[in-house]
């Protein structure tokens, strides 16, 4: 099943705010109702497919036959741009100008190839569809080109199992959840379960560097990546043929994070684990978000390590995002201090021990355990936050999320950093915001920063947020963050990114597009600038 078309993930998903909540929004936001309804889809005016009749038959031609070459209105609606806030609010406003010419759904490596052949010769740009859940511009290529959207959806098998090694290979239209049940019916688990699980692919996964919600327990994506295929313009490139090697520059590396911009991932090697016996969670208070952070530190650092591990600070806490199944509950309200979440998942002896010990640690660092309910609510609403999004969108109020990532002794200054420039700017534009953070991934030598911000609309919302994501980039650089620890660069963070990267990191991406993708065809404006 497609995600809706005007928002996030399964319509019947979907619930409207508690009154609570849009009474608080009302009055310390000052948002009001949304005058007008998203357009239904049927009355979206798509111009025409640019794609010529000879492209057409000769994409067809590589990918079985014309079923898998869409040019109807619907197809091209679904497959334009992305999930962020910006992206949605353009949807449900009609404006389509940038939809694909077609949709391209090739079912195997040399179908992929092939296509890559003709849009060269064809001059049709190309942007690889997983999920078609990016919320930074990943799915928004820049300039005149026309382009087709690359859906890899056929391509979702499992091809490989190694239960010696311990390694799984598969294609990069499998969904997460089926790549998890296939996993889970021979006894392994990815452990991958990052807040798009439900919608987000494998092929995605590997393209963004995603990061998954247990990733203290099981790492990020990128992490679990042992071997990969890619099919470029000049043919295919392989790599990875052991767990480590001393075979020169890890080309997996130069693939992974790479979004689209140097070739199409078409299969994936991967880590697997055995699927735990156990999984629990539980929630504890703190002080202060500077207490808590510590204690994470401490945890990171020299272990125990829980498989969760994530704080929210004082705000996120005070408005319950920390629970999110609890948002507007009474009897979920939350004390004062900061919410952290930690969860075990091993078998029921190592659970057990794994969380004895963490116990003492966090009560030494001044933790205060609050029961697992909290974990649980956690649990429970964990995929659920964009579904929430989308109700803020439908009440009038504007949400968007964004995250960065440092070292340890950087997360204070980055921390009150971001939230002073995203305050700073909205409240002059007359939208004061409530801004809430999270530290949701942890590392030994830092962790990731994550930023949700809620204010009202203003009259054209789009053009509104646009100063304050632009100064939340800019603090986050100077603060000393990355552009980003999970969403990706995209075409949001690419000027950004430039500046991260520096002139000669970007010089050599550039010498690697230009070897791969000469005509300049493979997602173009995203990660790098076009030349």
């Amino acid at each position: 099943m497609d995600m809706v078309w005007s928002g996030w993930g399964d319509p019947a998903e979907a619930a409207p705010l508690p009154d609570p909540v849009i009474g608080l929004l009302r009055d310390l936001l000052g948002v009001a109702p949304r005058g007008t309804a998203p357009a239904p889809l049927d009355s979206i005016a798509v111009p025409g497919s640019p794609l010529t009749g000879e492209a057409r038959e000769a994409l067809a031609a590589c990918c079985g036959g014309p079923a898998h070459v869409r040019t109807d209105a619907e197809s091209r609606i679904r497959h334009t741009r992305g999930k962020s806030t910006p992206d949605l609010l353009r949807i449900r406003a009609g404006e389509v100008d940038d939809a694909p010419a077609a949709v391209v759904l090739p079912g195997s490596h040399d179908e992929v190839l092939a296509v890559l052949r003709v849009c060269a010769g064809h001059g049709l740009a190309v942007v690889p569809f997983g999920g078609g859940t990016s919320v930074v511009g990943g799915l928004a290529p820049e300039g005149e080109r026309a382009f087709v959207a690359l859906d890899l959806r056929r391509m979702d098998a499992l091809l490989a199992l190694d239960e010696v090694s311990r390694t799984a290979t598969l294609q990069p239209g499998l969904r997460a959840p089926q790549a998890e049940a296939l996993l889970n019916r021979r006894g392994f688990t990815l452990g991958h379960f990052p807040q798009s699980y439900e919608w987000a692919s494998i092929g995605g996964f590997a393209a963004a560097r995603s990061s998954g919600q247990a990733s203290a327990g099981y790492g990020r994506f990128d992490e679990m990546v042992l071997g990969l295929t890619v099919a470029t313009p000049e043919g295919t490139l392989e790599a990875g043929r052991a767990p480590r090697s001393a075979a020169g520059p890890d080309l997996r590396q130069l693939v992974l994070g790479s979004e689209g911009a140097l070739g199409v991932i078409t299969s994936v090697t991967v880590r697997i684990r055995p699927l735990p016996q156990t999984r629990i969670y539980e929630g504890w208070r703190f002080a202060s978000f500077e207490a808590g952070a510590a204690a994470l530190r401490r945890l990171a650092q020299d272990g125990p390590r829980p498989t969760v591990l994530r704080l929210s600070d004082e705000t996120e806490t005070f408005v319950g995002l920390a629970q999110p199944d609890g948002i507007g509950r009474a009897d979920a309200a939350p004390p004062a201090g900061c919410m952290a979440i930690a969860g075990y998942e091993g078998t029921a002896g190592e659970t057990a021990e794994r969380r004895a010990r963490t116990r003492e640690v966090l009560l030494a660092c001044g933790g205060e355990f609050a029961s697992e309910a909290p974990g649980e609510r956690w649990a429970r609403g964990r995929y659920s936050a964009p579904y929430l999004r989308d109700a803020l969108l439908d009440a009038g109020a504007f949400a968007e999320t964004l995250e960065t990532a440092t070292f340890w002794s950087g997360i204070p200054a980055l921390h009150d950093a971001v939230r002073r420039a995203l305050t700073s700017a909205l409240t002059e534009a007359g939208t004061p915001p409530l801004v809430m953070c999270h530290i949701s991934h942890v590392y030994e030598n830092g962790a990731s920063l994550y930023f949700t911000v809620v204010s009202a609309q203003g009259a054209d919302p789009v053009a509104h947020w646009a100063p304050a994501k632009r100064a939340a980039n800019e603090a986050i650089l100077a603060a000393g963050g990355t552009i980003s620890h999970h969403h990706g660069v995209g075409t949001d963070h690419r000027d950004w990114f430039v500046r991260e990267a520096g002139p000669v990191g970007v010089r050599v991406l550039q010498a690697v597009k230009a070897a791969l993708d000469p005509s300049g065809i493979l997602n173009p404006g995203v990660l790098l600038p076009r030349r």
